[in-house]
């Protein structure tokens, strides 16, 4: 069976290769992952810090795991096509809150631009042999920021949440990466500016389960409709919710509900050379 690969973080680049390649940092180690689809293969390079650290390893969800409602049999009829689906889940929390931060009330295609302007005169770019990178910009460098340095690469919005952010960070980050998911949650949405919505992705991302992503978010909503053209879907985003859950009334399907549906809209754009944040 065939395995696809969810690269709706927007740390994902496409290489000149036509391949997807990413950044990311584990256990003081910074990893180059590249995803190269036709052989659907994940590979992990040790770029810098030690190269026999322990390293990321993706995660995949067989579509045996997918509800079976009858009245979703379009849906998923297409998300069953997928194959095996991989993610590598997120090692960074810092990141991870960052991300979601930056994708506040704007839509994916506007934090996508927010993502990579932040992150490319804010981070430390490296260097690997698939391009040149930037990393998430640290705390520190975060509370260092002036308003002005914000709105110069469009992030004057999230200047409160991320500088609220990094300071709650610095102090129980490392407490923070101990949770399970529902208690990350709890603790997120006590930092100001951070809610239930960006709490939940926060969770998704760094701990890989999609059954506390918030399902009625507009990437859900979008790829589920354009996947499935034909069906009904609800307009409201709680009744859109209660779909879902009915659909998927055990932890597992509605994990597997959820990433399947995020992943089919990453591989659709994918597909025409987009960006799986652009909707």
């Amino acid at each position: 069976m065939n395995t696809k690969i969810i690269t709706e973080h927007p740390g994902w680049h496409t290489t000149v290769d036509g391949d997807r390649a990413r950044l990311v940092e584990h256990l003081g180690t910074v990893w180059l992952a590249l995803w190269n689809a036709p052989n659907g293969h994940l590979a992990l390079w040790p770029i810098e810090g030690d190269s026999a650290a322990e390293q990321p390893f993706p995660a995949y969800t067989s579509p045996i795991e997918l509800p079976t409602p009858r009245d979703a049999g379009p849906l998923l009829a297409e998300l069953v096509g997928l194959g095996t689906v991989a993610r590598l889940n997120n090692p960074s929390l810092w990141d991870a809150i960052t991300t979601a931060i930056l994708r506040q009330v704007v839509s994916a295609k506007q934090a996508l631009r927010k993502h990579r302007a932040f992150y490319g005169a804010y981070g430390r770019t490296v260097a690997t042999a698939a391009g040149d990178f930037p990393l998430v910009p640290t705390p520190e460098t975060v509370l260092g920021l002036s308003d002005d340095g914000f709105a110069a690469v469009g992030t004057k919005f999230n200047r409160t949440a991320l500088r609220a952010a990094a300071e709650a960070y610095l102090d129980r980050g490392e407490y923070w990466t101990t949770l399970g998911p529902e208690s990350l949650i709890k603790e997120l949405v006590g930092v100001p500016r951070i809610g239930p919505w960006t709490a939940g992705a926060v969770a998704a991302d760094f701990t890989g389960d999609f059954s506390i992503y918030p399902h009625g978010d507009l990437a859900v909503r979008t790829w589920a409709r354009k996947a499935a053209p034909g069906l009904e879907f609800p307009r409201e985003e709680t009744e859109f919710e209660d779909l879902w859950r009915r659909w998927a009334p055990s932890r597992p399907q509605l994990h597997a509900l959820t990433l399947f549906t995020l992943t089919w809209g990453s591989n659709d754009l994918d597909s025409r050379r987009g960006h799986p944040s652009d909707l």
